[in-house]
């Protein structure tokens, strides 16, 4: 099978080849050109140690040089290059105590996770398969190299990034993988929160995100995500996940919204995600459940309590949640409140203070002090505009919200 490479990843390999080592790209980047996927980027392992590779290439960054991973630079595109190694000890579930270096590509390929990961290419050796990673995909599944319960306990991630590539794939994951990762499955309390949320994030962001359900079905929600395995409706939940756009917000969203607000920010912030998406899933949650509408005064309001950007997200979550559960006419009605919020931006209706015909300064050049007082006036005027649009003037306010 002929696979064309990048032109910085040739240019690499070829150099190495041209000084008597050995060469090829590996891992991921193979996969996907198998299956017609543009990798996300492109490694390369060699027989060529650290330092040897060093002297070879003008521009390299010494990323992981204890571990043999030296990165080229070609312009402004890095490409980690790894000697062949095979790992020692692994005392933590996560890392190897050291690495030997070696010159046999078997053994470097037979450390790695999935049968699928683990195969090799060069324009001249061609694709080097030898735990059948082609088969596993053509065959569609997700296989450990070697003993599966020695690939877990080396790195106890592995177990969560098989369920990850399963959801990525589609892929079933195979039976004796399936039951080490059921044994091994409370040794992944070991790996950091931020290595959990990123493969997380990866399976709720994939084609498949209703696959995080295998994950709990062999035991690793247990330990990670409990919340998910608390979930009284798992399969409202997960027609739900399937129909939202690939957003972590709307994707955690539609696993926690029964939660509540509450704890689904607890849950989120013990995952330790970003602010911005613990944030915004917590007011999508708490926003769940609004009462459905065509009156728009309300529906400046519950606006107005969110912000425009968020309600166009809960607008679309509530419509795709009713169509989840079955419930046509609550979804066709939030159709009807989603047309009656588009009128209401086209005509430039005041949602926020911002937005507010009077200021904060222009209370004070009224006379009123700083402090509380103006906060309540501007919060009385923007009741006021929320229900009437037409009174967002100066003029109007002043006259109707100012007694001095």
């Amino acid at each position: 099978m002929y696979i064309k490479l990048p032109e910085d990843v040739d240019y690499i390999i070829t150099r190495l080849t041209e000084y008597g080592y050995e060469a090829y790209a590996v891992g991921g980047c193979v996969r996907d050109s198998i299956i017609c996927r543009v990798p996300g980027d492109w490694d390369i392992t060699t027989s060529a140690k650290p330092w040897e590779v060093k002297k070879l290439f003008r521009r390299t960054v010494d990323t992981g040089i204890e571990h043999g991973t030296v990165t080229v630079m070609m312009g402004n595109e890095g490409y980690e290059v790894t000697t062949y190694r095979i790992d020692g000890e692994y005392e933590d579930s996560r890392h190897p105590k050291n690495v030997e270096f070696t010159s046999n590509l078997g053994e470097d390929l037979k450390r790695r996770d999935f049968t699928i990961n683990a195969m090799a290419y060069n324009y001249s050796q061609g694709i080097v398969d030898m735990f059948d990673g082609k088969g596993d995909i053509e065959r569609k599944i997700i296989r450990c190299v070697g003993n599966p319960e020695e690939r877990f306990t080396e790195d106890a991630l592995r177990m969560l990034r098989a369920v990850r590539f399963s959801a990525q794939l589609g892929y079933e994951i195979a039976e004796e993988t399936a039951d080490a990762v059921k044994k091994l499955a409370g040794t992944i309390s070991k790996i950091s929160k931020e290595r959990i949320h990123t493969e997380l994030n990866k399976i709720l962001l994939s084609d498949h995100p209703d696959y995080l359900m295998k994950a709990m079905e062999l035991g690793i929600t247990e330990i990670v995500f409990s919340a998910l395995n608390d979930l009284p409706d798992k399969e409202t939940a997960m027609k739900l996940l399937i129909r939202l756009p690939k957003e972590l917000v709307y994707r955690y969203g539609a696993v926690l919204f029964e939660l509540g607000k509450k704890r689904t920010v607890a849950v989120l912030r013990e995952l330790k995600l970003d602010n911005n998406t613990i944030d915004n899933t917590g007011r999508l949650v708490d926003m769940h459940g609004m009462e459905i509408t065509e009156d728009k005064p309300l529906i400046r309001h519950q606006a107005s309590s969110c912000g425009a950007a968020m309600y166009e997200m809960v607008l679309r979550f509530e419509y795709e949640f009713y169509m989840a559960a079955d419930d046509r006419n609550k979804a066709m009605a939030l159709k009807k409140q989603e047309a009656l919020f588009k009128e209401i931006l086209e005509n430039g209706d005041c949602l926020t203070l911002k937005e507010l015909a009077v200021t904060g300064n222009d209370l004070i050049e009224a006379g009123i002090h700083p402090g509380k007082e103006i906060g309540n006036i501007l919060k009385s005027m923007l009741d006021d505009v929320l229900n009437t649009p037409e009174h967002n003037t100066k003029k109007y306010l002043f006259d109707n919200h100012l007694h001095i």
